[in-house]
């Protein structure tokens, strides 16, 4: 029998409850540094060199970081369902819990690529560090593989169609005020079952049918999947 599909839509909260600190929960700041000076197009171009400092300060942190009980419940679901997570995280916690098919919005910090616009491949960084001088084979400086603020999200089309075609649909993790990321909950089917787990006040009242779960990820998240396994979608 061909198997449901779950969409899982996650944010910066369920890396937090992995350590993970996250910019909004820190006065706009990450590590004492401030957005606007490492994750933009502008301050890639004013300091290459603080940027790629910043973002192995972040790899660093990531790799000491271990998935936790909503990562691995969602790898649970696979037994049931057939799932791809969209993540606006740069991590790679949901790879490393087990999920196998993880699209990441706003790219992976374990990966870079070129300053090259026309080179499209992604770089695999080993260890913690990208630093100044390392090229691609053409020459050109590596950046990391993030969508930075101001940027266009080249795999949005494809999340939005991912959504559309959902048959449960779980949000979590994420305040639903980035955008344009925020937007695709909206592309989920009216047929589709939705499930927020989030402990904070949330306002989707414009979302047809969406069952609320005030929880944390890593309490929340092994709840819905226990109920998602014991009673699949039908």
């Amino acid at each position: 029998m061909k198997k449901k599909k779950l969409v899982v839509f996650s944010g910066a909260g369920i890396s937090a409850e992995s350590g993970l600190r996250t910019f909004r929960d820190s006065d706009g700041l990450w590590e004492e540094y401030n957005v606007m000076d490492v994750a933009t197009p502008e301050a890639w171009v004013k300091d290459q060199e603080l940027v790629l400092e910043f973002y192995n300060k972040r790899r660093a942190q990531i790799l000491e970081a271990k998935p936790n009980l909503a990562h691995i419940s969602l790898v649970e679901l696979e037994k049931a369902y057939d799932v791809t997570v969209i993540t606006q995280n740069i991590d790679d916690l949901h790879e490393r819990a087990g999920s196998r098919h993880v699209v990441h919005l706003h790219g992976n910090i374990r990966y870079a690529r070129s300053t090259n616009p026309k080179d499209q491949h992604l770089y695999p960084i080993s260890g913690d560090n990208l630093n100044f001088g390392d090229k691609c084979p053409a020459g050109f400086q590596l950046r990391p593989h993030v969508v930075w603020f101001g940027e266009e999200v080249p795999l949005l089309p494809v999340a939005q169609k991912i959504v559309e075609g959902a048959d449960v649909l779980i949000i979590t993790g994420t305040s639903l005020t980035v955008y344009p990321a925020a937007n695709l909950v909206r592309y989920a089917g009216f047929r589709c079952k939705k499930f927020l787990v989030d402990p904070h006040t949330i306002h989707l009242n414009d979302i047809d049918g969406l069952e609320i779960i005030k929880e944390k990820a890593s309490s929340g998240i092994p709840k819905l999947a226990q109920q998602l396994l014991l009673e699949p979608v039908g």
